[in-house]
């Protein structure tokens, strides 16, 4: 299920970039789609047609991110701070070792 979201993710992503990258500029110097569209449609009903294409493309990215985060983070079971990193033991501290007696020093 994770990897077909993860497709169908990845597949919107692309639109997505190819949907702005056709979109006319407001500058005319970076759209792609600048030129005549073949008398397909009109300027107006094209830029219609693009912003409501970016806007449902943009909305149904954002729910697969949010659905992959949800399940991502759902095969996780829920663990305490207080309960330590896993695996690990508690270690007493070591008990501090008796003092020598001081060594004299070797003369020279």
């Amino acid at each position: 299920m994770l990897e077909v979201l993860l497709i169908i993710h990845l597949l919107l992503a692309i639109a997505l970039v190819v949907v702005v990258l056709i979109q006319r500029s407001e500058g005319g110097a970076l759209g792609m789609g600048g030129g005549n569209m073949g008398g397909m449609m009109t300027a107006r009903g094209t830029a219609n047609l693009l912003t409501r294409a970016t806007g449902v493309i943009a909305a149904c990215f954002i729910c697969t991110s949010l659905l992959l985060a949800i399940l991502s983070s759902s095969n996780r079971a829920p663990k305490s701070i207080l309960d330590g990193p896993s695996g690990a033991t508690i270690n007493t501290p070591a008990l501090p070792e008796k003092p020598t007696a001081p060594s004299v020093p070797l003369a020279k």
